[in-house]
Order: C-alpha cells, then structure tokens, then sequence
C-alpha cells in the first residue's frame, strides 16, 4: 500500500490565500501570538505516524503465518477444500492440518505394536508415540488460537482500516487538485465554485484526519492482540512442558523394568549325527571296463573289513555296473587285488565275481606285489 510522501502532505494542506497577515507578518506587526501547533502540522504528524502501520501489519502477519504453518492463508484456503470435500462425502469432520508430531506418533505406535509387549524397546516406542501425538493436540490448539486472536485480526487491520485510510487520502489529493485548478482559473470559475471547491477539500481532510486518529488511539486493540500471541504460546510451553515431563518418567520406569528383566543366556541346540555303520550288500557280475569319471560316487553304510592275508581294498563309495566287465560294490566291501589296468583301473574280485572297477573308488589296504 502506498502513502502520500512528506511534499505532498504538504501540498494537499495548501490553502487560498486570504489576504490576511500570515504569522510573520503579525509578529512584525507586533500582534503575534504564543505559536501553537497549526492544523497543518497536525495532519502531518498524524500522517508520519500511520505510515509504518501498513509494512509492519504485512510483515508481522507473514512471519507469524511462516512459524505456525496452520495459519498461512494458502494452507487455511487447501484446509477449507478438504474439509468441504469431507462434508460432501458425509464425513462429519475433514482431516484437517497434520503436525509432523502426529505422523511420528503414529509411526512409532505402530512399530511399537509390531515389536510385542515382550520387548521394552516396543513398549517405549508406545509411550513416546502416546505423547507426540498429545503435542500435536497441543500444537493444534496453539495453531487456532493464534488464527483467530491474532493472524485474523492483523489481516483485517490491514485489510480493512489501513485501506480505507488510504482511500480518504487518495481522494483528499483528487479534491486538492481540482481546487488548485479552479483558484487558478478565478476569473473564469465564480467564487461559488471555488468555495465549494475548498468546502469540499476540507471535508475530506477531516474525514481522512478522523480515521488515522481513530486508528492510533485504538492501538490498546493491537496491543491486546499481540498479547493473545504471546499467551498462546505460553500456554503451549506450558503444557508441552508437562506431556514431556511426565513422558520422561515413563522413560526412567521402562529403563528400570528392562534393566531388572533376568537376562537369558544363549543355549546352543544339540547338532544331529550321522551314522556310518558299516552293512552287507551285494554286487554285480563282471561286465567291460569304463571311464571312471563318467558317475560321482555316492556314500553307504560302511562295512565291516575282512581279513587282510592277500592283496586287497576297500571300496569307498558304492559302484553300480553299467558295462560288462565291471565290477559292481557297496561302500565298505573288501576286494580282492588281482590285477592293475592302468594308473585309473583295478581288476578284482567280490564274492566269486571278477571285474573292474576305478581307482578313485577304493581305499588300498594291502598293494599289489611289484
């Protein structure tokens, strides 16, 4: 908003020339009087007071809406929508605005739920979510009190009065001008028209000279409000001082009933054992000779060794015959060394059965002579 500047105070404030002796000239005459402030001095100073008022109602109302993010103008106007999309859906109350603490309490009440009423960490995490969301209530309330006690009524202040008062000085300055230029044309312009002229501009003057006074003597209203302010957030300390107290000593108890919980010490469980009993099995006749890379071999029950008078072995892993001339075992057998193949193939004998089998099956107990 803009206001008139000290020159123009000045010239809306001139008037027609009487032809009456000004001061100077009455104190050259010897008549002059004490000075006293004149009616123009007085418009001046009431306008050099009301100056800051509009700046400083802005600027307060911007800082006051950026701490408490409820009362800015964009979040009340988004608040408004919801809570009208609320009331067409049949909803009794919208969602309104969500403190931060409200969304942590919710978080940590549900991972507190989550981790059981077995754990002290869960049951803290409870306790403390209990309390965000109170400070949320508590925030809420600071929230609207502050909107309606003192963003509500600084909005209005300069909304309303501060405009209007710009209003009386813009159109002082429309009747100012018009005067001027009919002063300038006496001659042309009846005397008529220029008293007019002149009622006119002092009406407006009085008019504008009115609402300022009004406004700064009614400054025990903003002094009111600014009060509301402050006890509001008084009373939010206050109580938030109260919720994290109490919330404190919930927090020394869960510290004492954890560290008075018996600790559990850690029992390993028994391993499970394998058994490897050695049992009888049968083999397979004679059959051709293969690779002995061509299967991996696969454990069995071990088998009780025979005596060891002769050349012989035993055998590792059980050997299925799958060509002719290959001797077939079960893990644990003991063969009888009749022959060496090659560095991966013994000839033996199991059981009357004659045959061959790979090296890397057996475990050598008596070698072969040289």
């Amino acid at each position: 908003m803009g206001w008139p500047s000290n020159s123009l105070i000045g010239a809306l404030l001139c008037r027609p020339h009487t032809g009456l002796p000004s001061g100077e000239g009455q104190r050259r005459l010897g008549t002059s009087k004490p000075a006293r402030p004149s009616p123009e001095s007085a418009f001046s100073a009431l306008t050099c007071s009301i100056r800051p008022a509009s700046p400083c109602s802005s600027h307060v109302c911007g800082g006051t809406e950026e701490a408490i993010p409820q009362s800015h103008s964009a979040t009340r106007a988004k608040m408004s929508m919801m809570n009208s999309m609320s009331r067409m859906r049949g909803q009794e109350k919208g969602p309104g605005y969500t403190q931060t603490e409200a969304v942590l309490g919710e978080s940590m009440q549900r991972f507190g739920r989550e981790l059981g009423e077995d754990s002290s960490f869960g049951l803290a995490l409870i306790d403390v979510g209990e309390a965000m969301r109170e400070l949320s209530d508590v925030k809420d309330a600071l929230d609207m009190e502050v909107k309606q006690n003192f963003i509500d009524p600084m909005q209005n202040l300069h909304e309303k009065d501060l405009k209007e008062i710009q209003h009386h000085l813009k159109k002082l300055e429309g009747r100012r001008l018009d005067f001027d230029y009919k002063k300038k044309r006496q001659g042309k312009v009846t005397e008529d028209e220029i008293k007019q002229a002149l009622e006119k501009f002092d009406d407006s003057k009085e008019i504008a000279e009115l609402s300022m006074f009004n406004l700064l003597e009614s400054d025990i209203e903003q002094v009111s409000q600014l009060a509301a302010l402050v006890n509001a957030q008084l009373e939010y300390h206050s109580r938030s001082t109260e919720i994290l107290t109490q919330l404190s000593s919930k927090m020394d108890e869960r510290i004492r009933e954890a560290s008075g919980k018996p600790r559990k010490e850690y029992v390993p469980k028994p391993r499970p054992s394998l058994d490897f009993s050695i049992t009888e099995t049968h083999n397979g006749g004679m059959h051709g000779a293969r690779s002995p890379g061509a299967r991996s071999p696969a454990r069995s029950p071990a088998r009780s060794p025979a005596p060891l008078d002769q050349p012989s072995c035993r055998a590792l892993y059980d050997f299925d015959p799958e060509n002719e001339g290959e001797l077939g075992f079960k893990e644990g057998d003991i063969i009888t060394l009749t022959n060496k193949i090659d560095d991966n193939w013994y000839e033996g004998m199991l059981h009357g059965n004659s045959g061959f089998f790979p090296i890397n099956y057996v475990d050598i107990l008596v070698p072969l002579p040289h």
